[in-house]
Parts: C-alpha cells; sequence; structure tokens
C-alpha cells in the first residue's frame, strides 16, 4: 500500500528507487538495487523475494521484462502484487496485480522510448512533458491512492524534474503526495540509488541509502536527509582533498558542506579544524567558538587529535584555540 518509482538515469546511468507509504520501515521491504544490474520496488500485499530474485535474474542475463515475468508467473499470489523493475540497460516493467486495492496502476518509460501504461489510464491528457529527455527509464506504481491520478502525476514529476537521479525521484514522490498520496496518510520512506557499474564493493557502488522509518512528515525528512547525506560527501571530498595535500581544494570542500548544513557541529568543527592548521585561524576562531559553546566536548576531541597523527603536534595553536573551554 505504496507510491514508488524506480529509474535509471540516462546521463549517468545510476539507477535508484524511491517509496513512500503508510506503514512503518518501507525501506526495509520495497526497494532493491544493485550497481551494474538494475532496481526493483516491490509493494501492495508484498513478496520481498521479489527484489533479490529479480536482481538475480538480470544479473544473470535476464532484461527486466523477462525477470518479471519469470516470478510473476510463479507467484500464486501475483494479483496482489505490484511490483516494478528497471535494468542497467534502460528497460522496465512492471505489474500490477488485478486485485490490488484500488486506485491502483502503474506507468513505465523504457530508455527505447516505449511508453506502458496499466489500467486506468489517462490517455485524455498528455502524460509526459514533450522535451523528456532521450533515454529516459522509469516506471513509476501506486496502490490504495486516494485519486487515479497518482502515477501519471508521478511520471509527469520525474520526466520535468531538475537536478540528479535522486532529486528527479523526490520529485515524483512529491507529486504523488500533491495528488493525495496514500489514502492512509504517510509514515515512512526511502531511496537508494546505486552506480552504472559495480566495482564489486557494494559499499563504493551505493551511492545513497537513506530510510525514513516513522514520521508525521516521511518526504521532508527524507529530503533533509539527502540534502545532509550530501553534505557529507562534500566532506568526504575535504578529507580526500587534504590527504592529498590539496589544502585550497579541501576547504572549499568544507566550506560548501559547513554552508549546506549551517547547523551541524561536525562539518562546522572540521571545516575550523582545516582552517586552523591551514594557517588560516582568524577565520577558524568564530566557527571553534560556536561548536565548543554548543558541547565543550569538541575543545577535548580538538587536544587529541596529534597524537591520532590527524593535525601537527601545534600545542601553541591548540592552547589558542581551546583556552576558556
Amino acid at each position: 500500500m505504496t507510491y514508488s518509482i524506480v529509474a535509471r538515469d540516462p546521463q549517468t546511468g545510476q539507477m535508484g528507487v524511491a517509496v513512500q507509504s503508510h506503514y512503518f520501515s518501507v525501506g526495509s521491504l520495497c526497494p532493491w538495487a544493485e550497481a551494474g544490474v538494475g532496481a526493483v520496488a516491490t509493494q501492495s500485499m508484498v513478496d520481498p523475494a521479489y527484489g533479490p530474485l529479480g536482481l538475480g535474474l538480470m544479473r544473470a542475463g535476464k532484461t527486466a521484462q523477462g525477470a518479471l515475468a519469470s516470478l510473476v508467473a510463479g507467484d500464486p499470489g501475483q494479483a496482489v502484487r505490484q511490483v516494478a523493475m528497471v535494468d542497467v540497460n534502460g528497460q522496465t516493467a512492471a505489474h500490477t496485480g488485478d486485485k490490488c486495492i484500488q486506485m491502483a496502476g502503474h506507468t513505465s518509460l523504457s530508455s527505447g522510448g516505449s511508453q506502458l501504461l496499466a489500467q486506468p489510464s489517462h490517455i485524455d491528457r498528455p502524460l509526459l512533458p514533450p522535451r523528456t529527455p532521450p533515454g529516459t527509464s522509469f516506471s513509476v506504481q501506486a496502490n490504495m491512492m486516494l485519486k487515479d491520478t497518482v502515477w501519471d502525476a508521478m511520471a509527469a514529476g520525474y520526466a520535468s524534474g531538475d537536478g540528479d537521479l535522486a532529486d528527479r525521484m523526490l520529485a515524483a514522490l512529491f507529486a504523488a503526495e500533491a495528488q493525495g498520496g496514500d489514502i492512509r496518510g504517510r509514515q515512512s520512506a526511502a531511496m537508494i540509488v546505486v552506480t552504472a557499474e559495480s566495482t564489486g564493493r557494494p559499499w563504493v557502488d551505493t551511492v545513497l541509502d537513506l530510510r525514513v522509518e516513522d514520521h508525521p512528515e516521511p518526504l521532508q525528512e527524507l529530503q533533509r536527509l539527502l540534502e545532509m547525506k550530501r553534505a557529507y560527501l562534500r566532506a568526504g571530498a575535504a578529507d580526500k582533498a587534504l590527504e592529498n595535500g590539496d589544502m585550497e581544494s579541501a576547504l572549499l570542500e568544507f566550506a560548501a558542506a559547513q554552508q549546506a548544513m549551517a547547523d551541524n557541529p561536525e562539518l562546522k568543527f572540521w571545516h575550523a579544524v582545516a582552517l586552523a592548521f591551514g594557517g588560516r585561524v582568524d577565520e577558524a576562531m568564530p566557527l571553534f567558538k560556536d561548536v565548543f559553546e554548543s558541547d565543550s566536548n569538541w575543545a577535548e576531541l580538538l587536544r587529541r587529535l596529534p597524537a591520532a597523527g590527524l593535525v601537527p603536534e601545534d600545542r601553541q595553536l591548540i592552547e589558542l584555540v581551546t583556552s576558556g573551554y
């Protein structure tokens, strides 16, 4: 009893799933994705096995259509299932069982441009923007919705959205909610994005894996987590630049991370550390002051960094910065 989107970005090849439901921890059941393989959303009277089995079939060489058809054919509960898949080549497939609770339906677009509609389909009005980017591949699906306009709105929201894959999938979810969304309301949400090619290291290949388990406004919370994740990715890029001795790039990345999450003491602290030990103490001092006044334990952490080899052994600078805390 959920609405979701599976999609592949034609520019980057990234694949992902985004979902919202009035159900606890929808992220533990519905979204599945594997780099270099595809993505799956399984919902309605959910059978989570569609996720790993669908990915396994696509990994073995089946298209999204072939994988889904094989699994639906062997499922005695297919009438109450709703499942969608996208494969690494941008082919999509979707199934909405005829016993799914209304309003229920899906819309899929494959990279070749073929558009597949499931009942009720609204062919009396434009579904996708006229300038939908070439190679766009997605499937949007929903069941137990307040209105039968939800999946059409999701399709248009995704196809006309700006930004990267995560931004556009989130736009599809907000479009669903604008049409009334789940008839029961909202509770949880999730998003996963993986790379186009596999390195064999899932922890590297997974770009995003965000979950909102229980929240009165799960989409807003998912958006906040997405912004925070991006800020921490910038901080990670700053750390990498420091490892490579590129202080200028590190400071730019830390500044961007801190600006994105201005109230986050962690990001502000490490930005201040980079400034101070990069010879820009005057710029670091106001940041340290804000962090230390929120919690003086950050000052003690700074004192411990030289022993860990994370900053030079400059006790005079550290005492200057931490004086009074």
